[in-house]
C-alpha cells in the first residue's frame, strides 16, 4: 500500500516482495502471497490495551491499515506511508491481519521489547522522518524478515549466499544475519552496523542508491 507498493512497482513489478516486518511476502503480478496472519486472540488483546492505555497502534492486512488513534503521530505516520490518514475502529479493517504496530516513545518501546511477548515477534524500528517516534511492530511467532528472505529466495530458486539485503534499523537483523551480503545504510542503528559487511552513505545522501550500484557491480563480477 501507499509508497512502499509504489517502492516495488518500480523496482520490481512482476516479481516477489516483503511487506509488513516479512508478515506479508506477496507476488504483485499473480497475486499469489505466503503472508501469515496474526492469531485472532492475540489481536484482540492488543486492540483491549490500545483503548485501555491510549497508546497508538496501527493494525496491518496485505493491502490495508487502521488506526483508531488521533495523535500527532498517527497523523505523521500515515503521510509518511503516502495514505489518507482516517482514523477508523479497529473491526473495520478486514482479515486476515498480519501485523500490529505502536507508536511510542523510545523509553516506553524499549520496555514494551523487553517484555516478552507469548505467540508474537516484537521488532523495534525508527524513521529519520519520525526522530521522536519508536516503532515497535508484532507479527506471528517465526515470522521475521529473515524467513521472509528465504521463502522469496526459494521463490526464486537462488541460494541466500546470492542475496543482498540492506538494512537500517534492529527489525533487518533477521534478515542481515541470512543473507550473503547484509549492507547497512549510513545512518543505521550501531547493531545493524556491526551485523552488515559493509555500509553505504546515509539515506539522506543517496546511500540506496549507493547499494543498488553495489549489487549491480557484485551481480557483474
Amino acid at each position: 500500500m501507499g509508497v512502499a507498493l509504489e517502492y516495488a512497482r518500480r523496482l520490481e513489478p512482476g516479481g516477489w516482495h516483503v511487506f509488513q516486518n516479512g508478515a506479508s511476502i506477496i507476488n504483485l503480478t499473480t497475486g499469489q502471497s505466503h503472508s501469515s496472519p496474526l492469531p485472532v486472540m492475540l489481536k484482540n488483546a492488543l486492540i483491549r490495551q490500545a483503548r485501555s492505555t491510549g497508546e497508538t497502534l496501527e493494525l496491518y492486512s496485505d493491502s490495508a491499515y487502521v488506526v483508531e488513534s488521533t495523535s500527532t503521530e498517527a497523523r505523521e505516520h500515515a503521510e509518511l506511508l503516502g495514505l489518507e490518514f482516517n482514523p477508523r475502529p479497529f473491526e473495520s479493517l478486514m482479515e486476515p491481519i498480519v501485523r500490529a504496530q505502536w507508536l511510542l516513545s523510545r523509553q516506553r518501546a524499549t520496555e514494551l521489547t523487553s517484555q516478552p511477548h507469548e505467540g508474537l515477534e516484537a521488532a523495534q524500528s525508527s524513521s529519520p522522518l519520525m526522530p521522536d517516534t519508536q516503532f515497535v511492530g508484532l507479527t506471528s511467532a517465526g515470522v521475521t524478515k529473515g524467513n521472509a528472505m528465504k521463502s522469496i529466495a526459494d521463490e526464486y530458486g537462488i541460494s541466500l549466499e546470492d542475496v543482498m539485503y540492506i538494512g537500517d534499523a534492529p527489525n533487518d537483523l533477521s534478515a542481515l544475519r541470512v543473507v550473503g551480503h547484509p549492507i547497512a545504510m549510513g545512518n543505521a542503528d550501531p547493531v545493524v552496523l556491526a551485523a552488515a559487511e559493509r555500509s553505504v552513505g546515509h539515506v539522506d545522501q543517496g546511500g540506496l542508491a549507493q547499494a543498488l550500484a553495489l549489487a549491480l557491480s557484485i551481480n557483474g563480477r
